[in-house]
Formats: C-alpha cells, sequence, structure tokens
C-alpha cells in the first residue's frame, strides 16, 4: 500500500471507531509525539496507546475526523483535519504528521 493508502485506512477505522482496525495500521512500538515541543506522548507497545483510543471511541460516539488537506512528501503524510464530536461535542483542529513504512505508520506526531 502507499502511505496515502496506509493514513486513509487507519483514519477509515478511526471514524469508525474500530480500535482493532484501527492499530493494525501502526508498527507494534509506535511513538506518539507532541510537536514542536517533541515530548513522547505514548507508545503502542504498552496498554497506553489502546487505552487512549478506547476511551476516545467510547466517550465520543459520534466523533469523526474530515481530511482538510494532506501534503505528501515520499513516505511522510501530514493531515490537516476537521475533527468533530469529540469527548462530547466539541470541534476541533488537528494537524498530523505520519511517518510511513512499507506497511504501517511508524511514527505520529500531533501539533499541540
Amino acid at each position: 500500500m502507499s502511505p496515502e493508502e496506509i493514513v486513509d485506512g487507519q483514519l477509515a477505522a478511526y471514524n469508525a471507531r474500530d480500535l482493532d482496525k484501527f492499530l493494525e495500521y501502526y508498527v507494534e512500538d509506535v511513538p506518539v509525539y507532541a510537536f514542536p515541543s517533541g515530548e513522547l506522548l505514548t507508545d503502542r507497545s504498552g496498554p497506553a496507546f489502546r487505552e487512549r483510543y478506547a476511551a476516545l471511541f467510547a466517550s465520543s460516539p459520534g466523533l469523526h475526523a474530515e481530511l482538510v488537506s494532506r501534503v505528501t512528501h515520499g513516505r511522510i503524510v501530514i493531515d490537516q483535519e476537521r475533527v468533530t464530536g469529540f469527548m462530547g461535542g466539541e470541534e476541533r483542529s488537528a494537524v498530523a504528521l505520519y511517518e510511513v513504512g512499507e506497511e504501517r505508520v511508524e511514527r505520529v506526531w500531533f501539533a499541540v
């Protein structure tokens, strides 16, 4: 799959709130960083990544991320998204930078 197809797949699983499918698009030990601080937010090797998204999906039944724009440079995909239904209806703008390997997302940065 192309980097865009991998990122599209995880976005579709996110919108379906399908936790197991969502996790399939990430390497086992994916680090998730805050940008620009570089702070490590979580990694999938432990329960933190799963628990973070399980809690989000459970508390946000109307959760939906709409792709606003995308820039792809090689294996780097940068998405700007409009997220609605977040934690009881909140709307947010989000930017995510994905470093994509041959089969899965290997690193993620979120602008915070």
